[in-house]
């Protein structure tokens, strides 16, 4: 999409960012999920739907809430009364992750191209890889957006002579471009339900047909939309950040995700 002024673009986007929160404001996540997580010493943040040992903090819970309320304020997350840096840690972590500076201009680009909120993307992003572009899942997902090479080759990725659909995945610009055709094409398919657009993202569009147009009762699924919710909020302008841009001391650069009972990823 192109847009002849910066007046347009400022319009657009900011129609765009309340239809998003109209439909978040609708979204009723599913009960119980939770997010478990830890930095290492090396750097690198796992994140796991159970606590698989003691070295996991719990994250996000019921349904993905995640109550951030003090960041910035008494200089840490609470939990249950109690503080957290850890979580804290995690939290700065994943909205300010170093990865994310990188693609930010092919974001933008891309999510201003196809109207979607730019916030979303980085949500999926952020479940589907850690922001890492060479994620590769047990399924042959590939990639920032995780996309199976048909589904890249059903939103504009070709083979040609010098690389196959595989390799041009490996591109994050090629990859980020199929990933937010599919959430476009998704979310024409399933107007207003960001939950299904997200549900159908995880496990396919013919899983939330086959289950009458609702969340189909796979337990990655159901843990992966409220997580991605839950991420949807945190990168929006004025979510839990409270519009501030968190700086974090975390040399972290790398993720590993153990989500819906997926292997973790390097």
């Amino acid at each position: 999409m192109k847009h002849s002024t910066g007046q347009s673009r400022w319009t657009a986007r900011a129609a765009r960012l309340a239809c998003a929160l109209a439909l978040s404001a609708c979204i009723v996540a599913p009960a119980h999920a939770e997010l478990w997580g830890y930095v290492d010493g090396d750097g690198v943040a796992h994140f796991a739907d159970t606590r698989l040992d003691a070295r996991y903090t719990l994250f996000m819970r019921d349904g993905g809430h995640l109550d951030s309320a003090d960041l910035g304020h008494r200089g840490a997350i609470t939990l249950q009364g109690k503080s957290s840096p850890e979580r804290e840690k995690l939290f700065r972590y994943m909205l300010n992750h170093p990865n994310i500076r990188q693609v930010e201009p092919i974001i933008q680009q891309v999510a201003d191209a196809q109207n979607v909120d730019p916030a979303l993307v980085k949500a999926v992003m952020a479940v589907e890889s850690g922001f890492n572009a060479s994620a590769v899942s047990p399924k042959g997902a590939i990639g920032l957006m995780q996309v199976i090479p048909d589904t890249g080759a059903r939103f504009g990725v070709a083979a040609d002579k010098r690389r196959s659909v595989e390799q041009k995945l490996a591109d994050p610009k090629l990859n980020i471009s199929a990933g937010v055709r599919y959430l476009r094409f998704l979310m024409e398919l399933f107007p207003n339900n960001l939950e299904l657009v997200l549900a159908a993202y995880n496990a396919g569009e013919g899983a939330v047909q086959r289950y009458n147009n609702q969340i189909p009762p796979f337990p990655e699924t159901r843990q992966y939309v409220s997580t991605v919710l839950e991420f949807y909020r945190l990168y929006q302008p004025d979510g839990a950040s409270g519009g501030r841009v968190l700086r974090t001391g975390v040399a972290a650069e790398r993720v590993r995700m153990v989500i819906g009972g997926r292997r973790p990823m390097p």
